[in-house]
């Protein structure tokens, strides 16, 4: 537990709820929030984030007082045997509906679920600089250049709803996605002071990009967090990247609870370059 003032506490509230909000709004991503099990073809419920804002303003409990996210659960070691390949790797371009099929699913990590999830607003931010376009075009959900198809979904830790993280699985053809890869490694290095954005829904900053270490899966692979800045309170934004072939894989979760780097356990990406594969 981290102690703050009383007049900290409720910033860093607001701050949270703020980026929260752009959460649910921009990528769906549900924090600590459970769902329905996927395959039964009902949308999971969206948290309200003006409501979540209000009951943690409202919060009797010491204002404190702002809690760590718990640690993950250990994690499966090896791809379990049962996950097939749905042949991408040669550089075909998949169909929303072989995206489908290829996205993880319920039972492919023994340690998480996967429900459905609405794909992102038609309206977006844009960056400031050019050199982070890529950049807000992942917080958009949308990586650029464009999908010719994509799916989204939610994935829940299996025993306690968390960690919550979105994973939205792209077709690019193999030089598009080559390119989106090689477009968002430098943006990372371009963007490392940071960047602003701007949208319909307002304006945000980001204070800091950096690239973060992680095992290679797939043909390629890339990782890195975008620390957003509201009111002063750094929120940390994670993306862990994965292509096989023409197809993009990208996962992203947030810490909404302190600072500490939010965690993307590397067997969801090795297991799904080996269902892309």
């Amino acid at each position: 537990m981290r102690t703050r003032t009383a007049g900290t506490s409720r910033r860093t509230s607001a701050a949270r709820a703020a980026v929260a909000a752009m959460a649910v709004l921009v990528l769906g991503l549900a924090t600590a929030c459970g769902g329905g099990d996927s395959g039964d073809g009902d949308k999971p419920a969206k948290p309200d984030a003006a409501a979540d804002a209000t009951a943690e303003a409202n919060d009797p409990k010491d204002p404190g007082q702002v809690s760590e996210p718990p640690a993950l659960e250990e994690q499966p070691k090896t791809v379990d045997p049962k996950v097939k390949g749905v042949g991408a790797g040669g550089g075909k371009e998949l169909t929303e509906t072989e995206l489908a099929a290829a996205v993880l699913a319920t039972g492919d990590v023994s340690t998480f679920k996967v429900d459905p999830m609405d794909g992102p607003p038609a309206q977006g931010e844009n960056a400031d600089d050019p050199a982070c376009a890529p950049l807000t075009s992942m917080i958009n959900g949308k990586p650029e250049p464009l999908a010719s198809a994509a799916v989204y979904r939610q994935l829940l830790g299996a025993r306690t709803g968390r960690p919550a993280i979105s994973e939205f699985l792209t077709t690019h053809g193999t030089q598009g996605a080559v390119s989106l890869l090689s477009r968002l490694g430098d943006a990372v290095k371009a963007c490392e002071d940071g960047f602003k954005g701007s949208g319909a829904g307002g304006s945000s900053t980001y204070s800091a990009v950096k690239r973060i270490d992680v095992p290679k899966a797939g043909d390629d692979t890339l990782a890195y967090q975008v620390t957003g800045d509201f009111e002063g309170d750094p929120v940390p934004l994670v993306f862990h990247v994965v292509r096989v072939g023409g197809t993009v894989a990208t996962f992203y979760t947030a810490n909404l609870e302190g600072t500490a780097t939010p965690e993307i356990p590397s067997i969801l990406l090795a297991t799904q370059a080996a269902k892309l594969k």
